[in-house]
């Protein structure tokens, strides 16, 4: 089923943040909520942005950086929105629908390095075909509020012409230092190209690069370096629109949000380190089986959590809370859906989810969480950009 896109810590993990380290408020992995604890949305952004679907604080700097749909990256400094993008590539994406710029991740060391590398659909441009999936590298001048156009560095591109919906379009450094990028399965409704399973094929994967070589290196330890008929790149399969994921360094899980077909949405959440995790799709949709009454579940990893399209259509995933602002939901996981904008959240323990909230807040459209330096959490909903605050 083709939908719009649920397009955007940040899944940049920010490896300095306080909100990394220890805290006096809570244990590491979070504790119940407290009772009678109340959430709202504070407006942050709520002009001048046209359809943002990410947003990053790579440096505590009062900077933060807000990708727009169409082809720009937008600076907010100490919240107010500034009029020169600090990338415009609008020439060279397509846009519309699910296809655009979808996000950015500045490198670990952006503040020496001043590496970034961003992930689009793109314009029909040489061997490339409109609609195909490109990330490349780009460099900030010696003037920290723009950067280069003319400094792109294709790092890895693959075909997604043929249908323009299910394109993945999350990139994030990982707790180990390497690229991750969440792409989807190639559009269309159930599969049809049949990339869900197929480890011969970029689609419908978690990749995993090592962008300290040139423009990449297949990590040694990637599942399926060497084997014939397999793509060293990828670290994971069986996914069907991985549009958000979430790296929680403190406690080295990763929680992949993929977007269901017609029927379910679900949260995954396996250890970081975790290689070759098979998540299902088009086996199965969500903890079903997919157009099946029985299937073969052996070697599959099921959904912590899943909820049917009575409550939504089209899953937004969000981040594991790591600020300080709101010390009784740290170690808690947000999401959200495109179609219904409710804000829910669950607490992993044990392999389960545990402590499963609706907190009782309606959005309209909502296309992506951020994290900013200090791990607060801000939610895109249509044209402006909302931060999650404790209620009164």
């Amino acid at each position: 089923m083709s939908r719009l896109i649920r397009v955007l810590c940040a899944c940049v993990v920010v490896f300095a943040s306080p909100a990394c380290g220890d805290d006096p408020t809570g244990p590491i992995d979070g504790g119940p909520l407290p009772p009678g604890l109340t959430l709202k949305l504070d407006p942050f952004i709520t002009t001048g942005l046209s359809s943002p679907v990410f947003l990053a604080q790579p440096l505590d700097d009062g900077r933060i950086f807000v990708v727009e749909q169409g082809g720009r990256i937008r600076v907010a400094r100490n919240g107010a929105l500034q009029t020169t993008p600090f990338l415009d590539i609008s020439g060279r994406v397509a846009s519309g629908g699910e296809r655009g710029l979808l996000s950015v991740a500045f490198h670990p060391q952006y503040a020496t390095n001043r590496f970034f590398y961003v992930y689009y659909t793109t314009q029909a441009s040489g061997a490339l075909a409109a609609g195909d999936i490109v990330i490349e590298r780009f460099t900030t001048t010696s003037n920290p509020e723009v950067a280069d156009p003319t400094t792109a560095k294709l790092i890895i591109t693959t075909p997604h012409s043929q249908q323009s919906n299910h394109n993945g379009g999350l990139l994030a450094f990982g707790p180990d230092g390497m690229l991750y990028a969440g792409l989807g399965d190639g559009g269309g409704g159930g599969d049809p190209f049949q990339t869900g399973q197929n480890q011969n094929a970029l689609l419908g994967s978690l990749l995993r690069l090592d962008i300290s070589g040139d423009p990449y290196t297949i990590p040694a330890s990637n599942p399926f370096v060497g084997v014939a008929g397999k793509r060293g790149e990828i670290w994971a399969k069986g996914l069907r629109n991985p549009w958000r994921y979430a790296f929680d360094a403190p406690t080295g899980l990763l929680y992949i949000a993929d977007v269901g077909q017609g029927a379910r949405e679900e949260v995954n959440v396996i250890p970081a380190t975790q290689a070759g995790v098979n998540y299902g799709w088009s086996i199965m949709e969500g903890a079903i089986c997919y157009n099946a009454s029985t299937c073969n579940q052996t070697g599959l990893t099921l959904p912590i959590i899943d909820y049917t399209h009575a409550a939504g259509c089209s899953i937004t995933g969000g981040y594991v809370y790591r600020g300080s602002a709101i010390p009784g939901i740290r170690g808690h996981y947000f999401y959200s859906d495109y179609c219904t904008g409710f804000l829910r959240s669950f607490r992993y323990e044990n392999g389960v989810a545990v402590d499963v909230k609706d907190w009782g807040l309606t959005m309209s459209l909502v296309t992506s969480f951020g994290v900013d330096f200090g791990g607060e959490l801000y939610v895109m909903s249509g044209n402006s950009i909302l931060k999650v605050a404790q209620g009164t």
